[in-house]
């Protein structure tokens, strides 16, 4: 298979037995209030990475215990492509976790152009 690291995510990834668990449920780019941060795509991804960030803080857990993503992109075509490999690169460097990029029609609310849910697992 071809390395998909460029493309932000990896083929595969395993959970040693014992393993557990943390999910994170679909982030998007909300501030504190709750409110999307930009209407710009680009920034949106960003700031949703941030808030997998905090979310996985809240149990202890870094961005480097995520195995899975999913990732889910409004009006998907391939120019969005780079924003969201790119976040992931930012994000775990030439180690991306697992990904599948959904392309949608909308997400909870018009403003919100990207969401991504996660799947952590702490040793």
């Amino acid at each position: 298979m071809h390395d998909p690291a460029p493309f932000g995510y990896s083929h595969t990834a395993t959970v040693p037995a014992g393993t557990e668990l943390v999910l994170i449920a679909g982030q998007y780019g909300s501030g504190p209030d709750g409110a999307v941060v930009s209407t710009d795509f680009s920034e949106q991804v960003e700031q949703a990475f941030r808030n997998v960030g905090v979310a996985l803080a809240a149990h202890g857990l870094d961005l480097s215990h995520v195995v899975q993503l999913r990732t889910y992109v409004v009006n998907h075509d391939v120019s969005r492509l780079g924003p969201v490999a790119g976040a992931v690169r930012e994000s775990w460097g030439t180690r991306p976790p697992t990904q599948t990029l959904i392309g949608v029609a909308s997400l909870a609310t018009p403003d919100v152009l990207f969401e991504v849910g996660a799947v952590a697992a702490r040793p």
